[in-house]
C-alpha cells in the first residue's frame, strides 16, 4: 500500500533515436509503401479462383470457408508476437523476416495440393500479422508530422495490392495455360523483390542501433476505448474479407463471368486507394470521428445488400459505393490505432491488440459466409450477417472516435537482454 508521500512514476523517457531526414525518410516511405502493397494479394487472389480451386481440389463449400478464414485467423492469432519480436530484433528486421515468410507462404500455396493450400495459408498470414502491426507504430515513430499522408499512403497500398490480385489473378492464370496454382504463387514474386529491396535498410544502421529499454504497456485489455478501437477494427474487418474472400464467387453465383466478376471487384478496391488517402487528412482535421466511423459502416452495410440484391445492371454502381464504405472505414479504423496513441510504443501495443483481437474476430465473417452458403444453398442468407456486422462496427466506430487517449495505467520499465 503507498504512502502519502509516494509519489508517481513518471513514464520513463526513451533514449534518443536518430529520425531519419531527406533522402532517407523518401526511401523509408517508399519502402512501406511496396510492404504495405504485398499485404493483401493473398486474399483477394484466392477469391477469384475459389470456383477453380472447389472444383479441381473437390473442397466442399464448409472448407472452402475454412480456407478464406484460415490467414484471417492467423492474423489474429500472431499479431500479438509483433511488439516482442521488434523489441528483439528491431522493427527493420522483424519486417525483412515477415516478408521472406510470406514470400515462401504464398510461393507454397501454389504447390497444388490442399495441404499446400491451408500450410501456405497459414504461414502468408503470419507473415501478414507482423506487418499489419508494426507499419503503424512505423509510421508513428519516424513520421510523426506526417501522420495523415502516410496512413493515406499505406491504406492505398493495401488496397492497391488487393485490387491488382483481385483485376489480374484469373487472366493470369489463363495465360499460365488455365493454372490456378502458377497464379496463386506468382504473388510469391512482389513479396520477395520488396525483401530484397528492404534488406540494405533494415541489416544497415537502422536496423542495428541500439534498442530503446523495455516499456511495459499495462492496462489496455481494462481500457474501455481500447477495446472499441480494437471492436471497430475487428467488425470493419469482417466485412472486407467477406468481400475479399466471397464477394466474386456471389458475383459468379449471379450469373457474372468470373473475369466480370473479379474486375467488379478489383474496382470497387481501387475505389477504395482514392478514399483512403482522403479519410485520414478528413480525420484528423475533425474535432473527433463518431460521425465519419459509423457514417462509413452504414455506407458499407447498405452497398453489400445492393450487391446481393439489387439487379446486375447496377452492380457496378454498388461496386462503387462499397468502394468508398469500406474504403473509408478501413482506413479509419486504421487511423483510430494512431490518434488514440499517445506515441509509438503504445502504438504498436495498441495495434497488436486491436489486430490480435480484431482479427480472430474478422475471421468469423468468411467462415460464417462458406457455412451460410453450405447450409442453404445459396447466398441470401448472408445479408443477415453483413447487417449484423455493420451495426456492430458503426456502433464501436462511434466511441472509438471520441477525442481521448487510450489510458496506459503502469509505466514500468526494464535493461533489455
Amino acid at each position: 500500500m503507498s504512502s502519502a508521500t509516494d509519489k508517481p512514476t513518471a513514464p520513463p523517457r526513451a533514449p534518443a533515436v536518430h529520425v531519419p531526414r531527406g533522402a532517407a525518410l523518401t526511401l523509408l516511405g517508399i519502402s512501406l509503401v511496396l510492404i504495405a502493397f504485398n499485404l493483401r494479394p493473398v486474399f483477394a487472389s484466392l477469391s477469384v479462383l475459389l470456383p477453380e480451386i472447389i472444383r479441381q481440389t473437390g473442397l466442399s463449400s464448409a472448407n472452402a470457408g475454412y480456407l478464406t478464414t484460415l490467414p484471417v485467423l492467423c492474423l489474429g492469432v500472431f499479431a500479438p508476437l509483433a511488439p516482442g519480436l521488434a523489441q528483439r530484433y528491431g522493427m527493420e528486421r522483424t519486417l525483412l523476416g515477415m516478408l521472406v515468410l510470406l514470400a515462401a507462404g504464398t510461393a507454397l500455396r501454389g504447390h497444388g495440393s490442399i495441404a499446400g493450400l491451408f500450410i501456405g495459408s497459414a504461414l502468408a498470414g503470419a507473415g501478414i500479422a507482423v506487418g499489419n502491426v508494426l507499419l503503424p507504430a512505423l509510421v508513428k515513430r519516424d513520421f510523426a508530422g506526417h501522420t495523415a499522408s502516410m496512413m493515406g499512403l499505406y491504406t492505398m497500398a493495401l488496397c492497391g495490392g488487393a485490387a491488382a490480385a483481385a483485376a489480374f489473378t484469373l487472366p493470369l492464370a489463363q495465360a499460365m495455360g488455365h493454372s490456378w496454382t502458377a497464379a496463386l504463387a506468382f504473388w510469391a514474386l512482389p513479396a520477395a523483390v520488396v525483401a530484397v529491396i528492404w534488406a540494405p535498410q533494415s541489416l544497415g544502421s537502422r536496423g542495428t542501433r541500439p534498442r530503446a529499454p523495455a516499456r511495459k504497456v499495462r492496462g489496455l485489455m481494462r481500457d474501455s476505448l481500447a477495446w472499441q478501437v480494437t471492436l471497430f477494427m475487428g467488425l470493419q474487418s469482417a466485412l472486407a474479407y467477406c468481400t475479399m474472400g466471397w464477394l466474386a464467387p456471389i458475383l459468379r453465383d449471379r450469373g457474372l463471368s468470373g473475369v466480370t466478376a473479379g474486375l467488379v471487384v478489383s474496382a470497387s478496391i481501387l475505389l477504395q486507394v482514392a478514399v483512403s488517402l482522403l479519410v485520414p487528412p478528413l480525420a484528423v482535421r475533425c474535432k473527433n470521428q463518431r460521425l465519419l466511423n459509423a457514417g462509413l459502416c452504414v455506407i458499407t452495410g447498405v452497398a453489400l445488400l445492393g450487391l446481393l440484391f439489387a439487379p446486375l445492371s447496377m452492380v457496378w454502381l454498388w461496386a462503387v459505393v462499397l468502394g468508398v464504405g469500406q474504403g473509408g472505414q478501413f482506413s479509419a479504423a486504421l487511423t483510430m490505432i494512431v490518434l488514440r496513441s499517445p506515441d509509438s510504443h503504445v502504438a504498436a501495443h495498441l495495434s497488436g491488440m486491436a489486430q490480435s483481437v480484431g482479427y480472430v474476430l474478422a475471421a468469423i465473417g468468411p467462415l460464417l459466409v462458406g457455412l451460410l452458403h453450405g447450409w442453404t444453398g445459396g447466398y441470401s442468407a448472408t445479408a443477415w450477417l453483413f447487417v449484423a456486422l455493420s451495426i456492430g462496427a458503426g456502433i464501436n466506430g462511434w466511441f472509438a472516435g471520441r477525442n481521448q487517449h487510450v489510458r496506459v495505467d503502469d509505466w514500468g520499465s526494464k535493461p533489455a537482454a
